[in-house]
Formats: C-alpha cells, structure tokens, sequence
C-alpha cells in the first residue's frame, strides 16, 4: 500500500488499511500510536485483519483470532497443459466472481477486490465454476488469490491449471508471484508445492472484531 496500490489505501502514516470495498487487510511498520488508527478503521469495517506482527490494540476492538498462513513464492514458469477455455473475467462477470468467491472463502473477497489486478476463470454451461486471480501488489510482487472453485466441480484440475496461467501471467509483467496459505490446510499446500511454490516465511494475520 506504499507501492503501486497506494491508491487503494487508507493511510494512518504508521498504519495503512484497504479500503474496506476492496480489500480487509492491512499492516505496519511501526507499532507507535496503532491503536488509535486501528479503531478509526474498525469504524468502517466491522471484522478485518493485519498482517504481519501482532498489533497494539485498544479496548475497543477485540482480537478474534491469530491465522497462521505460510507465504509461498514461485520464480519459474509452471509448465503443464491447460486443457480448458481459461477467460479473463471483466466488468460483467463481477456478481458471479463475488458469488462463487464467497461461497467458498466467505468473508475476505468484496465487491471490489477484483478491480486489484486480473482475474481468470472457467465456465461450464455457462456459469463460473472456477476462478483465481491477482489481489495484493507491490513494485516487484503480485499475489495469488481467489484460487477457488465450486464444491460440484473439484477434483477436475481446473485449480492447478488456473493458478499456472495466472502465475505465467504475472511472470509475463516482469513481477514476483506469491500466495498465502493456511499452514494447517494440507490439500493446497500440497498443490502449490508441486506446483513449485516454496515457503518464504511463517506470517500471522490477525482477525480484528469491534
């Protein structure tokens, strides 16, 4: 948020915030008079999370929960067949994309998180089945995000040959991808390593509640 997405930030000087329609995440550098800003953004957005170390809170916000996640990064192309129709989704896939994200990963995609950066999907019959997509960036890095799809359709692929064309394509921007994953969530963890994802570093996201 002090790089190439500082237009989509609410900046606290020491603390910066997404603007809570497109993103509920933010983080610091320094801990010094936190708690204050943190409460101010709890005013427009009631659960949200910081990244990063634990935060300096006051007593009107609540600390819900610690996530622990692993950050992943990848720096080769992944090389395997893409076998289905992959679309760039666009303004008028914007209601499916919100839908499908939240029907599987409630809470952290909003109206407009997909205006972030590019995001792919898969159609069958004419509905979105399956979708990943770029969300947090900075100068040399673009995450991985939104790598979902719909309970009818798992199992078929469509995850791993979405996040292949999604990481080439941020490869193809001359940038870094990485990605986030919960460290107890062994399914896709095991997909991103054999895709070639590495484990940068342990990383908490903190879940903030007024």
């Amino acid at each position: 948020m002090s790089e190439c997405h500082q237009n989509f930030a609410v900046d606290y000087n020491n603390i910066k915030f997404y603007h809570p329609d497109y993103c509920p995440f933010g983080g610091f550098a320094k801990m010094l008079g936190i708690s204050n800003y943190i409460y101010e953004y709890s005013l427009l957005v009631e659960n949200f999370f910081i990244v990063g170390d634990k935060p300096e809170l006051s007593n009107l916000v609540k600390l819900k929960d610690e996530i622990m996640c692993l950050q992943m990064i990848i720096k080769e192309r992944i090389n395997i067949e893409i076998k289905e129709k992959i679309v760039e989704l666009t303004n008028a896939n914007t209601d499916a994309l919100y839908q499908l994200v939240n029907l599987v990963q409630p809470g952290y995609f909003k109206k407009k998180t997909a205006l972030l950066g590019c995001y792919f999907g898969i159609f069958k019959n004419e509905q979105l089945i399956a979708v990943t997509g770029e969300r947090m960036k900075m100068n040399d890095f673009i995450e991985v995000s939104a790598v979902v799809t719909h309970p009818g359709y798992t199992g078929k692929g469509y995850a791993k040959q979405l996040i292949a064309h999604t990481v080439n394509n941020i490869l193809n921007q001359n940038k870094i991808p990485y990605l986030h994953v919960i460290e107890k969530n062994s399914g896709p963890l095991k997909l991103y390593e054999n895709l070639g994802f590495k484990t940068r570093r342990k990383i908490s996201f903190w879940n903030i509640t007024k």
